[in-house]
């Protein structure tokens, strides 16, 4: 699956957090041996809800690379890249803006609901508004096939799915567009050119499915034709013009919440969360005084783990044992609070360890980051122009 793009990306908050490594970064790592994948430091974002404020993002952004690096990923498996060091993502926020409906931001699920939560801040910007037009460019600029999301931003990935459609639609089709479509099928061999033709006659008077994946698989294997021949009989599978900018598939994550201290959504806004450079004693101290369920007031008080936010943690590093060992012991009322804690504190001090002795090597390493942003920021740009030539020509601004 090499051949499939993965994109995804963080804003930069400085030193991460055990829910940014559980839901977030484990399925980078992954993934980064499957895909192809590419991994952004989104700093214009920041901007979007904090525009005010004075942020560090040079420290910021090297502490989050720091423990990227330590988590797992791989600059040379992975292409890491920090969003602004790639100003092409600006100019095709601006062209995606000049054919995105106003409405469909509006209707973004977290519009309204980050304007409740961030009250204290002025919110009423064009950037805020138009904050999803921007995430869509950062993902339609690397035509990645497949962005891995919690189910709350795949409202997101759908908008960019629209977005994109909306401007192949109105870009995609050229005048010429099934002449040079039936060329570059002739390019491909008698064989493989008949191939293709039955899967797309298949396909557009049947509407099968399968016919379309084959078609596109075979696409992919075409050495005779060129980048834009095989976005053109892309587009003329579909019926449709040539794909500009690919269309792309949320990847829903398997962790997607962490709980914090206080039982809401581990994250540094609420103030409850255990870093992933946080000592022993620390993460012992803030475990062991975690919310837990409110009916055990006494340790003869049986309890209910659903309604207990240490649960959640044990679900995610304990085994079936464990987990039955949980449910007896609170549910029965046979142990208290601090003894179903101390199982996880030691799986966190135990995973976090190896981290942190990464995290301390690579702060010894000041100039190994800075060629490691630079190296992958310039490979992200170099298919970002490619991306770009693509939309301009559409757009008939290459003269």
């Amino acid at each position: 699956m090499k051949d499939q793009r993965v994109l995804s990306g963080m804003r930069p908050t400085g030193k991460l957090h055990l829910g940014h490594y559980q839901c977030v970064l484990k399925n980078w790592v992954e993934l980064q041996n499957e895909y192809d994948s590419y991994y952004f430091v989104a700093d214009w974002h920041a901007f979007t809800t904090h525009y005010s404020d004075k942020i560090d993002l040079e420290s910021y952004t090297i502490d989050m690379v720091i423990d990227w690096l330590a988590a797992g990923i791989n600059p040379n498996t992975s292409t890491i890249f920090v969003q602004s060091k790639v100003p092409e993502h600006a100019e095709l926020h601006l062209l995606l803006s000049m054919t995105t409906p106003v409405s469909w931001l509006e209707r973004v699920p977290s519009y309204k609901d980050q304007q409740e939560k961030l009250k204290t801040k002025d919110l009423a910007t064009y950037g805020f508004l138009g904050y999803p037009v921007l995430q869509s460019s950062d993902i339609l600029m690397y035509k990645a096939g497949l962005v891995p999301v919690g189910e709350d931003q795949a409202a997101h990935v759908e908008l960019t799915r629209e977005i994109a459609r909306r401007f192949n639609y109105i870009y995609g089709r050229e005048a010429d567009f099934e002449e040079r479509a039936e060329k570059a099928v002739s390019k491909m061999g008698k064989k493989q050119a008949k191939i293709y033709r039955n899967l797309r006659k298949s396909y557009q008077e049947t509407g099968n499915d399968e016919a379309l994946v084959k078609a596109k698989a075979l696409l992919v294997e075409q050495k005779n034709i060129t980048h834009g021949d095989r976005e053109r009989l892309l587009g003329y599978i579909e019926g449709v013009g040539k794909i500009i900018l690919v269309e792309p598939e949320a990847l829903l994550t398997k962790t997607s919440k962490m709980s914090g201290l206080d039982g809401q959504k581990m994250s540094k806004s609420y103030n409850n969360v255990i870093s992933l450079r946080d000592s022993a004693s620390e993460i012992k101290q803030k475990v062991k005084k975690m919310s837990t369920d409110p009916a055990r007031v006494r340790l003869t008080n049986p309890g209910n783990p659903n309604k207990c936010p240490v649960w959640n943690l044990h679900e995610i590093y304990g085994a079936q044992d464990q987990l039955d060992w949980v449910v007896d012991g609170c549910t029965n009322a046979k142990m208290g609070c601090i003894e179903c804690k101390e199982p996880v504190i030691d799986s966190i001090v135990a995973e976090l360890l190896p981290m942190q002795e990464r995290i301390n090597k690579y702060k010894s390493e000041p100039s190994l980051i800075q060629e490691i942003i630079f190296d992958g920021s310039e490979r992200a740009r170099s298919v970002a122009k490619e991306t770009m030539k693509d939309v301009r020509d559409a757009m008939g601004l290459t003269y």
